[in-house]
């Protein structure tokens, strides 16, 4: 049997990658399953697509190498507000390779495909479209809103708006991830102040949550959930994250700190509560994902932000389709973090494997 080819689609510059670390383990990975993977971004497709100019991992660096036309392709490519993002997505729009997975669309998008499905409303915190009259009705709604770009990532730009007794406290990370942290007394000021924070793109305005379960500190947890090799999906594991101080979300990179699930639930709501929110959580991550794929069309896997309230209670705060594992490394738990990193090439090798099968039984 022909040895499956795997490629990953991902931003370079030069022999300079988004992620190279991960894509090493990843394309490791592909060896000891019996694949070769390599990675490449759209310029690199040949004309008539048969041939790919792919970058495999060499002693220091990378070496580029011409490859057949791959048997199925993992998308990595992640959003940057650049002309090379413009290209990348004209590129999948007319790409007529397999994919493991379909683009989904911003926070916004996915929002309005959550809602419309009755089965999420009891996880899904009010969420509206970024515009002056939109932030007015729903801080007289909320006490904590968030207010985040559609587009972002990695805790940047996200600015949390609280009412307080002497007045409404902002606080956030700037594009540069740095902390942002004020009071302010009037509302006009508050309006223009998020005015001139939500100044790119599209931006939300998300019902807050309190969630902190460790005093002063953001608090969520993040699930990844993945396809196996048989094509099915399957959660492959979850850690909380608990934000520095004085910070509004928990990212990892952003000071936040990475604990294991079910012995932080534990000490605040005791075993037998603890499993009930973790089984609704799966519940959750279950839902989420087959709401999506039957709207997007094809996934491979998912992280999910989710958002555990001080009654107990799971809110999914946002869908990451292209989402990172050092959660598992960082808490010791080496097995789910080497299963996070193979099974996208297990899920890849086995699209290839049935799409092949069709065409065979179509000829």
């Amino acid at each position: 049997m022909k040895r499956p080819i795997i490629g990953i689609l991902t931003w370079r510059e030069g022999k300079s990658f988004a992620e190279p670390s991960y894509f090493r383990k990843m394309i490791r990975a592909g060896e000891e399953l019996g694949c070769t993977v390599f990675l490449f971004s759209p310029p690199d497709v040949s004309a008539n697509g048969k041939q790919i100019r792919g970058f495999i991992p060499a002693a220091r660096g990378w070496q580029a190498r011409i490859f057949p036309r791959p048997d199925a392709v993992i998308d990595r490519y992640r959003y940057t507000p650049t002309d090379a993002f413009k290209r990348y997505v004209a590129f999948r729009r007319t790409s007529d390779l397999l994919y493991t997975n379909n683009r989904l669309a911003n926070k916004w998008k996915v929002h309005e495909v959550l809602v419309k499905d009755s089965r999420m409303h009891r996880w899904l915190p009010e969420t509206v479209l970024y515009n002056r009259l939109n932030l007015q009705k729903m801080l007289a709604r909320h006490p904590l809103l968030y207010v985040k770009p559609a587009n972002g990532t990695g805790g940047r730009n996200i600015l949390s708006v609280e009412k307080t007794s002497q007045g409404y406290h902002l606080l956030g990370r700037d594009k540069q991830r740095a902390k942002v942290s004020m009071v302010i007394k009037q509302l006009e000021s508050v309006q223009a102040r998020v005015k001139s924070w939500a100044t790119r793109d599209k931006y939300i305005v998300q019902q807050g949550l309190y969630l902190n379960l460790v005093p002063g500190r953001a608090v969520d947890m993040r699930l990844l959930i993945q396809k196996n090799g048989e094509g099915l999906w399957s959660i492959t594991g979850a850690g909380m994250r608990v934000g520095g101080a004085k910070s509004a979300t928990s990212n990892l990179h952003g000071g936040g700190r990475a604990v294991p699930v079910k012995s932080f639930l534990a000490a605040t709501f005791g075993e037998q509560k603890t499993n009930e929110i973790i089984r609704d959580c799966e519940q959750l991550a279950y839902q989420t994902v087959e709401t999506l794929e039957n709207h997007f069309g094809r996934m491979m896997e998912m992280g999910l932000d989710i958002g555990i309230d001080v009654k107990g209670r799971a809110w999914l705060i946002e869908v990451n389709p292209k989402p990172g594992r050092e959660i598992f490394r960082e808490m010791g738990m080496l097995g789910q973090y080497k299963d996070a990193i193979k099974r996208p090439i297990q899920y890849a090798m086995h699209l290839a494997k049935t799409q092949s099968g069709k065409r065979a039984a179509t000829n």
